[in-house]
């Protein structure tokens, strides 16, 4: 028997923060699950102690300002595409404006940093999150180009086609014979 999860990476994020955080008795606020302010003086052994035990979940710190910088504007671009109602906003309005800093500052510290345009990752995050949509809802291509801010099921088909190498009815019609194997060996 196969399960299938879906999986809230912000709820599993805060909960593995807290309970390891809470374990060290230092007071914080945990921002989001990206940003932990503590309340109190943290000792280099208990900077160290917390950085070993969160590394284990696949958290990095991040040290460097830069990388802070470009870290949450991944975390904005994220929150937008995800969101359930789709942002009708340009994206570059929207990263100044939640960010305070020009578009043309983030976007240039945003290629320096991780070798790709602001507006690849933006489409890159678009896809995955149209391939979570055709494997987890019963929602039409028209409605996933909707939601996900496309002009058009064509201008969506472009690009998942030019990010995944096939077409999003192809990805549909994969998923739908997996589900048909599936569902046939569990009977």
């Amino acid at each position: 028997m196969k399960l299938f999860f879906k999986v809230d990476h912000t709820i599993l994020a805060q909960k593995v923060l807290n309970e390891k955080l809470s374990s060290f008795g230092i007071k914080y606020n945990l921002i989001n699950t990206n940003e932990v302010l503590f309340l109190e003086t943290v000792s280099t052994e208990q900077y160290e102690a917390i950085r070993k035990i969160v590394s284990e979940y696949g958290f990095e710190v991040i040290e460097d300002s830069k990388n802070v910088l470009v870290q949450k504007i991944k975390d904005v671009i994220i929150e937008m595409v995800l969101q359930e109602e789709g942002i009708n906003v340009k994206v570059s309005t929207y990263l100044s404006e939640k960010l305070g800093h020009s578009y043309g500052y983030l976007s240039n510290l945003f290629s320096e940093t991780t070798y790709t345009s602001i507006e690849n990752f933006v489409i890159l995050q678009k896809i995955e999150h149209a391939k979570q949509l055709i494997v987890n809802t019963d929602l039409s291509l028209t409605e996933i180009a909707f939601k996900l801010n496309y002009s058009s099921v064509a201008h969506l088909s472009t690009q998942f086609k030019n990010t995944t190498g096939i077409t999003p009815s192809a990805f549909q019609r994969i998923i739908e014979k997996r589900r048909e194997l599936v569902s046939k060996n569990i009977h």
